[in-house]
């Protein structure tokens, strides 16, 4: 717990970041672009995490926002890994869905997660906004996104958790901008 206090104390400074990605992400969601997000592991459970409070509702209610978790299809996940390669399982996706003005929120503890890497230069690529959130930094993640915030903390669980207060701050920021109440 003590290192979750810590974690989470250092990771204030990272909130006007935050805030800012959030009033960006609502005005790209509320004029029809989308949101790819993208992780390994359980990093991929956050991302899938972050779609559905998108996609279903955060605190209050509101119209659904478009969010695809790129792990979620399994079909295509098992059939680009098999047929380009496991590095090309996300990239290909984001090569498909993103269009110029979407986002890309890249999710790692590790901050090296090729696949999730090359998903960022993907989405850069196609015109998209790169954004990633990782473990300590500087890492090659981050380096490859437009913009990204590294927490600090030394247990992968830890920034694991840190990361989950991080998808909630966004969503508030977002539902907040939108004018949803809370």
């Amino acid at each position: 717990m003590e290192a979750l206090a810590e974690a989470a104390l250092a990771f204030r400074a990272h909130v006007p970041t935050i805030t800012a990605w959030g009033r960006r992400l609502a005005r790209v969601l509320d004029s029809g672009g989308r949101l790819l997000a993208c992780g390994n592991g359980g990093s991929a459970a956050e991302a899938q995490h972050l779609t559905a409070e998108l996609t279903g509702r955060f605190e209050d209610e509101r119209r659904p926002l478009s969010a695809i978790p790129l792990h979620g299809d399994t079909s295509a996940v098992t059939a680009i890994g098999n047929d380009y390669g496991p590095l090309d399982v996300f990239a290909r996706q984001v090569r498909a869905h993103g269009r110029r003005g979407d986002v890309l929120i890249c999710l790692s503890t590790s901050g090296t997660s090729a696949n999730v890497i090359e998903a960022a230069r993907a989405a850069r690529a196609t015109g998209m906004s790169a954004w990633a959130v990782t473990g300590p930094g500087p890492n090659p993640l981050a380096a490859a996104c437009d913009d990204a915030i590294a927490v600090d903390a030394g247990a992968t669980s830890t920034v694991q958790e840190i990361h989950l207060a991080a998808i909630h701050l966004l969503c508030g920021v977002v539902d907040e901008t939108l004018g949803v109440r809370s």
